[in-house]
This record gives C-alpha cells, structure tokens and sequence, in this order.
C-alpha cells in the first residue's frame, strides 16, 4: 500500500526507471573494476581544493561547535532520526534491485523505530536484531549492470564516480520521503539530514583530518580511499573469499555519505 502510494507521487520519473527496471533485470551486475579511471584529473583537482577548504572554514568549525553545544542523547536522537528517514528509499532500492528479503528487513526496521522508536529518534530495531541493509540507487545501477564509469569530485558531494552521482540525483529527486512530506515538513527533514552529516564528520574528524590535510596528496588518498569502499560496498560477497582484503572502511562511515 505505501509502495503504491510512493510509486504515484513519483509519475512519470518513477516510470522512467521502472521502465528502465525491466530493460536491464536481465542483466548481471557490474563487474567490480581495478584501477583508477580519472581523464578530468585536473579539473577534480580544483573542485577537491574547493571542497577542502568548504571543510576547513565552514563544516569542520560548524560540525565541532554542534557536536560540543548539543547534548550527546539529542545529537543521537537526531542522526537516528534522520537514519530513518532513509528507509523508505532503501526498501524502493532494495525492490528495484529485486533484492525482497532486504526489501522486508528494511521495511521491518522502519516500522519498528517509526512507532516503538518514536519516530525513529531511537533504535530499538538494531537491539532487536533488525540491523537493516542500507542502499541507493548506484547501488541500484550497478546490479542492473551498469559500469562504474569515471572518477569524479564534484563540488559540496566530494568523491563519487559518474554512476554514483546519478545515483545520487535520482535518490534525491524520488526520495518516498521529501515526495510524501508536504512543505514545511520536507524542510525540517532535510535539516535533519544536515545535522546527521554534521554529527559524523565531527564523530570521524581525525580519520577525516587525516585524509584531507595531513596526507602528502589528499586528493590522491581520497580518491583511493573512497573507490576502495565503494568497491568492497558493491562486491563484498565476492570479496569476502578473496584472501587478505580489509575494508577500510569497516570501523567507520564514509566521511562524505552526508
């Protein structure tokens, strides 16, 4: 029934991509690529400079100054809530990639944290064994096989590939949950969002510190750093057999999620 409800709000988008659903179910996901492809190296130079020094004035100061001023229950509180507000697109993503039992453990959480979580500003799902499978649709292209195309920065989004960054337009365009919301709920829920992203860069600062100013080459390190978790993100089945490979990323969230 909410998937109905969603799929309408959506209209001729939605049916773009479930048109293109259909035309590429057939096909396999991507293979996982090795190496770098990066022809506009200088160009994403430029924008990683911008992007460091956006981090550098404004969202290191802003994210230490909220992560100290508010109360630790509240910026909790605030990054679950805004956690769940993403579940209804994982489980969209999760049915467009025909993946139904993740579809339905997301789908389980959210009902779980949306009444006896409070509206998600607690988790009881994760202490009752309902982790869930966090998705999107890059994720989505590269299971109907889409190739992960080039390297790129964009500025204010930071490391992406040219498929995550259509990923990460449509996720925004067709979120269930800024299509359902009318104004000014959609505001407060993207403010949400905000100070989510806030909350992790000041949580993961010095590994973030670390890449961004305190490397010989940051875009370089960057670079690698994130392709490698994206990769492991995309192929981890696969990757689990293979002999020594660590994700690592395993102890903490990609600094430029949010």
């Amino acid at each position: 029934m909410e998937k109905r409800s969603v799929l309408g709000g959506m209209g001729r988008p939605a049916g773009a991509v479930a048109m293109l659903a259909l035309l590429l179910s057939a096909c396999g996901p991507a293979a996982i690529p090795s190496g770098v492809d990066d022809p506009n190296e200088v160009q994403n130079r430029q924008v990683h400079e911008f992007n460091r020094g956006l981090d550098r004035y404004l969202l290191r100061p802003t994210a230490t100054t909220y992560s100290r001023v508010l109360p630790e229950p509240v910026e909790t509180g605030i990054s679950n809530f805004a956690t769940n507000l993403d579940a209804p697109g994982d489980v969209v993503n999760n049915l467009l990639q025909f993946r139904i039992g993740k579809a339905a453990e997301n789908t389980l959480r959210f009902a779980i944290n949306s009444t006896v979580g409070i509206g998600g500003l607690f988790d009881p799902a994760t202490a009752l064994g309902v982790a869930g499978d966090p998705t999107d649709f890059g994720e989505t292209l590269h299971v109907w096989g889409a190739p992960e195309g080039q390297y790129v920065e964009a500025p204010f989004v930071g490391p992406a590939t040219s498929r995550d960054m259509v990923g990460i337009v449509v996720d925004v365009a067709l979120n269930p949950v800024r299509l359902a919301l009318p104004n000014p709920e959609a505001g407060y829920a993207t403010a949400t969002k905000v100070a989510s992203g806030l909350s992790n860069r000041a949580r993961y600062t010095n590994t973030v510190d670390s890449i961004l100013y305190e490397s010989a080459d940051s875009y370089a390190q960057a670079r690698l750093l994130y392709l490698q978790n994206r990769r492991f993100e995309l192929g981890q089945d696969a990757a689990a057999g293979e002999a020594g490979f660590e994700d690592p990323y395993a102890d903490f969230e990609d600094p430029y999620a949010e």
